[in-house]
């Protein structure tokens, strides 16, 4: 079956594909204990007595105009020819992971009745007709940012690049959530997300059930490198295997499991060394949070995002500072900050995205805040939101956090952040956005 077939022909295959997820689940939870992976006995820690998923529930006047604030960001962003939306307020460029926080803050913003019906048609339409129509990074696959005004290929300083810089597979795979979304619940886009996906050959992307990106060496070649680490890697494949492509390794989140502990939490991490492999083994909150929005978290993906959250929660009493972590772009050089519970060997590691100390910029997450807010709902989530309730420009959307060092705001408003703002609102109404059947 080729790709576009396997999404089209994916909403008659419930039980298969929910038994699939399942059996993928278990298979990795039973060979991470019984094969020897990295996830041994030892490492195997009992699950959590006090995991407690808040119940969905109406929205309260002031978290609709929380979510009206953060659907700002999109009506000022959204280029009218093109139907794509800016990464950053005002900077005409995206990447295909903040293409898909638009689409799915436009699902999120009409099943909250913030749009019409008509709206959500006409802007999913445009955005799709525009996806079908881009060039691909060697006819293969998508690049990873383009100009979202011109659709040429760039780099990510925004500069066209004639070749492209290579595709994300995890990016790919974020871009493939709103696209199953829209197929299984909004049928009238079938049709338009498979002229997308026509185009599309995944082969050099998925090799023996792993995910691979490519990029662009100083020579001008491309290199094709395994991409993903725990928490980002399974996240991704989830969307892939929707479609019954072949994602079982990347799937399995104990292959390269282990547990560090931080604050008294023993959190999973991934065991790749960056030394050896040349990726950073980031642990963020956004991964964990989209999972359990998106997909709804199964036994392991449940239980790794709460030590995760734990952590956060526990440095805060520990430390007397507001804790929610993530990736975030930032009003200042270096513009990008990677603020993590755990990576390269050190707890609450901020660094760049070229793994700079980026220390100094340690902040506490808008999308982090409401995310665990609307997935707990505790008394410590309460405290991250009423911290972050006044970081927006009505007219402009969600800054992206606070700074630790100084409390001054972190201004950089992005589609990612507002994104996220918006769909962890629309979860909380409605549930997970992605249900198999109806």
């Amino acid at each position: 079956m080729s790709f576009k077939q396997g999404l089209v022909r994916a909403r008659s295959h419930i039980i298969f594909l929910t038994g699939l997820v399942t059996a993928f689940g278990m298979v990795g939870w039973l060979e991470g204990i019984s094969m020897g992976n990295a996830a041994t006995p030892e490492a195997i820690v009992a699950p959590s007595n006090d995991v407690s998923i808040a119940p969905t529930r109406a929205l309260t006047a002031q978290e609709m105009q929380w979510a009206q604030t953060a659907w700002k960001y999109f009506q000022n962003n959204t280029v009218p020819a093109t139907g794509l939306v800016n990464s950053v307020d005002n900077y005409p460029a995206s990447t295909l992971w903040d293409t898909s926080s638009y689409l799915m803050a436009v699902i999120a913003a009409q099943r909250l009745g913030i749009i019409e019906q008509t709206e959500f048609d006409a802007r999913i339409f445009k955005a799709l007709d525009t996806l079908a129509k881009l060039p691909l990074f060697e006819g293969k696959l998508p690049n990873k940012s383009y100009n979202t005004v011109s659709l040429q290929m760039v780099d990510y300083t925004n500069q066209p690049s004639e070749k492209g810089i290579g595709w994300s597979a995890i990016d790919i795979g974020r871009l493939l959530v709103p696209l199953n979304v829209l197929t299984w619940h909004y049928p009238q886009h079938t049709t338009a997300v498979k002229q997308v996906l026509a185009s599309w050959d995944t082969k050099p992307m998925l090799v023996n059930g792993v995910l691979h990106g490519a990029v662009v060496t100083d020579a001008g070649d491309t290199e094709y490198l395994q991409e993903g680490r725990l928490g980002y890697e399974e996240y991704a494949a989830k969307s892939f295997n929707l479609m019954g492509l072949d994602v079982a390794n990347s799937l399995r989140y104990t292959d390269f499991l282990k547990f560090v502990n931080i604050e008294g939490v023993e959190i999973g991490t991934d065991s790749r060394d960056p030394q050896q492999y040349g990726a950073h083994n980031y642990v963020v909150s956004e991964p964990y949070i989209l999972d359990g929005i998106e997909f709804g978290w199964d036994h392991l993906s449940q239980e790794l995002a709460w030590r995760v959250y734990k952590a956060q929660e526990k440095r805060a009493a520990n430390t007397g500072v507001l804790t929610a972590v993530s990736e975030d772009n930032i009003d200042q050089p270096p513009y990008f900050v990677y603020n993590t519970v755990f990576t390269d060997g050190k707890a609450w590691n901020a660094i760049s995205e070229k793994g700079a100390d980026a220390s100094q910029f340690k902040s506490l997450s808008t999308k982090a805040a409401f995310g665990w807010h609307m997935l707990y709902e505790t008394a410590y989530t309460k405290q991250l939101v009423e911290k972050v309730a006044t970081l927006a420009n009505p007219q402009r959307g969600w800054y992206s956090g606070v700074y630790e060092s100084n409390g001054q705001p972190n201004k950089a408003i992005t589609a990612n952040t507002n994104g996220i703002v918006l769909e962890a609102l629309a979860y909380k109404q409605g549930g997970k956005l992605m249900r198999l059947g109806r």
